[in-house]
């Protein structure tokens, strides 16, 4: 008899961030099995035939579901940016008034989600240039969205003289460079867990916005 658990398609990947409760079983394995095998090979060394491979189906599946790899790659980005910009949108509301605790919910926020959804960032910032015009155009639009809350924040703390960065979007848009890198670099199990490299992060970003402790 053959063991329903392990005929099920995407059964044996790791899971990932980007699937949804609402996913269709098949689509999910899809979308697990290009987090995968994309995080590794890249888009351009990734057929769609691996893809279905690693997700236990056919080629003409992923076609049915998806349409194509682009569309496919797309969606991953897309779903990884709508987590991000929902993620630090929460942590804004309910950090309150004070920028520079505004500022701190914001990084832990997009640090955070860098860190557990390592290899999903990752893919997201390699692959971006993957993307064909029209796609990418969604995805640098809602990027840009998450830059905008760094932007609000730091301009605001600016204002209110709580930071006294001279230039205030390029030091937002350090700020979120340096939070985004972490999922190049950081190692699970390494010397620093995640909430120490929140913690320097947050400390790094008040650094950048010339903080008035």
């Amino acid at each position: 008899m053959v063991n329903a658990e392990k005929s099920r398609p995407g059964s044996g990947l790791p899971s990932t961030t980007l699937t949804l409760p609402g996913d269709e079983p098949t689509a999910a394995a899809l979308i697990t099995a290009a987090v995968e095998v994309m995080g590794t090979h890249g888009y351009h060394g990734t057929s769609v035939r691996d893809i279905a491979a690693a997700a236990g189906t056919s080629p003409a599946i992923l076609y049915h579901h998806f349409g194509s790899k682009q569309v496919l790659l797309a969606t991953l980005l897309d779903r990884g940016l709508d987590m991000l910009i929902a993620a630090t949108e929460q942590a804004l509301d309910l950090a309150g008034d004070d920028p520079a605790d505004r500022l701190r919910a914001i990084v832990e926020a997009h640090v955070r989600v860098h860190l557990e959804a390592q290899r999903e960032s990752f893919l997201g910032n390699s692959e971006l240039r993957a993307l064909e015009p029209g796609w990418r155009r969604v995805v640098v639009a809602k990027r840009d969205v998450q830059q905008r809350i760094f932007d609000r924040v730091v301009r605001d703390g600016v204002r209110r003289g709580v930071f006294a960065a001279p230039h205030a979007e390029d030091a937002a848009r350090f700020v979120t460079a340096a939070c985004t890198s972490v999922a190049a670099w950081y190692r699970p199990g390494g010397p620093l867990g995640p909430d120490e490299i929140i913690r320097r992060h947050q400390e790094i970003a008040l650094d950048a916005v010339r903080y008035h402790r």
